[in-house]
Order: C-alpha cells, then sequence, then structure tokens
C-alpha cells in the first residue's frame, strides 16, 4: 500500500505541474496575444490617420501645363484651360488685389507670369467661403476675383500649375499658395504685381483684335496705361 500511494502521489503531483504549465502558457499566450492585439490596432489607427491625412493635403491634383512666358498679344486670347494658367497675354499685368467682378484673363495672365496665384470662385459662392478666400488673397502677390461658368466652385492658377476645388475650405489651397506663388515656374520672378492696371472686364474690355497702330505726330502711345486701381490692394 505505500508503494501505491507514493506512486498515487507522483501522478497527482505530476499532474498538478502540467496543469500549472498549461495555465501559465494559457496567460502567457493571452498577454502577448492582446499586446500583439493592441500593437496591431495601433499600426492600423496610424496608418489610416496617416493615410487620411495625406489624402485631404495631397497634391497630386494639380494639373500642370507648359506654357513659354513672354508671349504679349493686345487682343483678346481664346485659352484651353478656364481659367487660363499661362501662354499669351496682354502687355499690361493685373494690380494684385482683391476685386468684386471679374477681370480679363489677358491682364491675370501677365500677373501670374509676375509670380501671382490667382484664385477664382464661382459668383454664387456662400459667404463664409468668399470670407476664407479673402483671408487667403490678402497677402502679396495674390488675386481674387469672381469667374463666370468656372468649372468648379473654386480654381487656384498659378504659371503653368493649377488645383480645382469643391470648397474654399481644403486645406490643399493653402498649400498650393505656399508652393506655387513666386514658385520655380514663374517665368519673371521679382517682377512688380502692382503698377498694371486695376480695372474689370466691364470697365475695360480686352479688344477682340488688336488696335491698328497710327502714325504721325498726333499717334499716342499705347503702352501701359494705370487707371485708377477697383481692387482692394494686398497689404
Amino acid at each position: 500500500m505505500t508503494k501505491e500511494k507514493a506512486q498515487a502521489r507522483r501522478e497527482h503531483l505530476t499532474r498538478m505541474r502540467d496543469e500549472q504549465k498549461r495555465k501559465e502558457r494559457r496567460t502567457a499566450f493571452l498577454m502577448w496575444g492582446g499586446g500583439g492585439l493592441v500593437i496591431v490596432l495601433l499600426v492600423g489607427v496610424v496608418a489610416f490617420y496617416l493615410i487620411n491625412e495625406r489624402s485631404r493635403t495631397s497634391l497630386d491634383g494639380v494639373a500642370t501645363a507648359k506654357y513659354p512666358g513672354s508671349v504679349h498679344v493686345e487682343s483678346k486670347v481664346s485659352y484651353k484651360e478656364n481659367p487660363p494658367m499661362g501662354g499669351e497675354h496682354n502687355s499690361a499685368w493685373q494690380n494684385c488685389g482683391i476685386y468684386e467682378q471679374p477681370i480679363n484673363n489677358e491682364n491675370a495672365v501677365h500677373s501670374m507670369e509676375h509670380g501671382a496665384v490667382w484664385i477664382t470662385y464661382r459668383p454664387d459662392l456662400p459667404k463664409a467661403e468668399l470670407d476664407t478666400l479673402r483671408e487667403l488673397a490678402s497677402k502679396d502677390y495674390m488675386l481674387l476675383s469672381p469667374y463666370p461658368n468656372l468649372p468648379a466652385k473654386v480654381v487656384a492658377s498659378s504659371w503653368n500649375k493649377q488645383l480645382t476645388l469643391n470648397s474654399a475650405e481644403d486645406p490643399r489651397l493653402p498649400k498650393f499658395i505656399t508652393k506655387y506663388k513666386n514658385g520655380p515656374d514663374t517665368p519673371e520672378l521679382g517682377a512688380s504685381c502692382s503698377g498694371g492696371v486695376g480695372t474689370t472686364t466691364a470697365q475695360a474690355p480686352i479688344p477682340a483684335a488688336a488696335p491698328t497702330p497710327t502714325t504721325g505726330p498726333s499717334s499716342t502711345a499705347t503702352a501701359e496705361a494705370t487707371p485708377a486701381p477697383s481692387a482692394t490692394p494686398a497689404p
């Protein structure tokens, strides 16, 4: 009986040790598995945030062109883009600032050649969004004007670069301004954005054909008249 009791005790101790090891393995598995799950969840949350943030702030939607600079014409230009982002333009540039009425494409393009960013918006844009645009356009080398039949609510243009937006609150807009105002594609970097013309299309439309030059003592120079600005000048 003594041997049988000893054997039974040994077997009982073995079962207890095995059971303890199983409990330890389960505890370790739950601990490491739970920790791994937390890590996976954290990685997933961070990845989602980064992807979402990149999609909100990416400038991958910027359209590009390859227009050369310094091509002046004195007549109306038929531009490929609407609004334009480069190409032939009037010899007078548009004074940078905020305009309440549409301005001539040909003058605005000349301003972009000097490094300006031109923000255009649909005339029915809500006031809150227009106020946002006004704030952005209050800086130097900025143009802001309504644009009938615009393909999007807001379009930001610089020389050979353009971004269409469905909201003035889009975080890509200030990034576009920072990157492309007086950017590396500017043909006449450092040229003035004042001292040009401050009239709107209704006040001084670009003629469909260039004026016929006159000769003789009574001829008048036509090089860049400067009417009184109608824009709110940028500070």
